[in-house]
């Protein structure tokens, strides 16, 4: 068996030593080790791998950790077992790029998930579902009908335990109720241009203003919008002799790229939130 574990805590002596001292008794292998000190918080961050050649009984072990490191030291932490995979949920509109782009790393065995089902509040990418053989469902969404919606997809959610959620462009605003169900637990994505070009057509607005750079980023989902915590970001240069079609086209491409990355590190248990931030490990 291989665990991650995940942990911060207040900054201390003797963490380290005593967390893999831990493992060593329980008959661990430490595999990878990284941490990481918040100086300013004065928070400590570590994210640790082991395996184990024999059969352990993880209730047991987390029990034991809890007492005799998570108490001690103030503790939180999770740990994972790496042959579970987390179940993702897919919630999408009607822009394609995404969803092609994950479905395809799925299908070739890039991503260490398990695919329950999409949501979609149109009927436009049902047939994108059929070629990969996941089940699609659609769930229309108005001003009046959200709410309801929202217990459609929470139901789903459920039914079929779903850890966490991945908006490939889902172009809706996702409310409290899911959001505090699934807390650092929904990821989204969006062009880099807010706050400065907002709205319907940001592409075109950051073109007629010159950018030089255009980007997308990826991100936990909070209640302000497009403000959680950041998991991945990068940029393209871009320059006048480019045109509104290669600004679309290249934040398109950006998108993919950054979402797949965010969820290869949330996948892979890479990712920490504390405050409104993430501490990335590699």
């Amino acid at each position: 068996m291989h665990l991650t574990f995940l942990i911060h805590c207040p900054d201390q002596p003797g963490i380290i030593q005593a967390v893999t001292r831990f493992l060593f008794s329980k008959g661990g292998n430490v595999v990878y080790l990284d941490q990481h000190v918040d100086k300013d918080a004065r928070v400590f961050f570590m994210r640790i791998e082991s395996e184990f050649n024999h059969s352990i009984n993880t209730n047991d072990l987390r029990a034991s950790f809890q007492k005799e490191l998570g108490n001690p030291f103030a503790m939180q932490w999770q740990a994972y077992s790496r042959e579970s995979k987390p179940k993702m949920a897919l919630f999408v509109s009607k822009y394609e790029h995404c969803l092609y782009d994950i479905l395809a790393r799925y299908h070739s065995g890039e991503l260490a998930v398990a695919i329950p089902f999409i949501i979609s509040n149109h009927k436009d990418m049902a047939h994108i579902a059929q070629q990969f053989k996941l089940p699609y469902y659609h769930i229309p969404v108005t001003r009046a009908t959200k709410a309801t919606a929202e217990d459609q997809q929470l139901q789903l959610l459920k039914k079929y335990q779903v850890d966490f959620i991945v908006l490939a462009r889902y172009m809706q605003i996702v409310s409290p109720k899911i959001i505090n169900e699934y807390p650092n637990k929904i990821i989204n994505i969006h062009h880099s241009f807010l706050p400065a070009f907002a709205g319907a057509k940001p592409y075109h607005a950051a073109f007629e203003r010159g950018v030089k750079i255009i980007g997308a980023t990826s991100h936990y989902v909070t209640e302000e919008l497009d403000a959680g915590p950041i998991i991945a970001q990068d940029v393209a240069p871009v320059s006048h002799s480019h045109s509104i079609k290669d600004f679309i086209t290249q934040g398109r491409d950006l998108e993919k790229i950054v979402l797949s990355k965010a969820i290869k590190l949330h996948v892979n248990r890479k990712t920490m939130v504390y405050q409104n931030k993430t501490v990335i490990f590699t």
